[in-house]
């Protein structure tokens, strides 16, 4: 069975289409393959805690590094809630906050 894909809002898209090209391809292959129920051909970390149950963070490391957070679990879509440029070791808090500000939308959304 095939999921529908969406950003959680207009930022989210800005967010993920203001990625580099060669990382928004090799992402949008992931999320394509999610869709699918398949796996995502990146490296991967599931963000259960500091996000909310289903949250994963698609991971391309680097200098700088890129990430994307979705969550697929929920009314067979897959909702991407941040994509953003990680320029430190360690935790983003602020990408996690922003992240998990949007999975509350999600929620809401979901329970429409």
């Amino acid at each position: 069975m095939t999921k529908k894909f969406k950003f959680i809002n207009n930022q989210s898209k800005k967010e993920f289409l203001a990625l580099p090209d060669v990382i928004q391809k090799r992402f949008a292959n992931d999320l394509n393959a999610i869709c699918q129920d398949r796996e995502p051909f990146s490296k991967f970390k599931h963000l259960k805690d500091s996000v909310g149950i289903g949250a994963v963070e698609l991971v391309e490391n680097g200098r700088p590094a890129y990430r994307t957070v979705y969550v697929a679990k929920f009314a067979d879509t897959v909702f991407i809630l941040h994509s953003f440029t990680k320029t430190t070791n360690g935790v983003d808090r602020k990408a996690m906050d922003t992240a998990k500000k949007r999975y509350k939308l999600m929620m809401k959304e979901i329970k429409k």
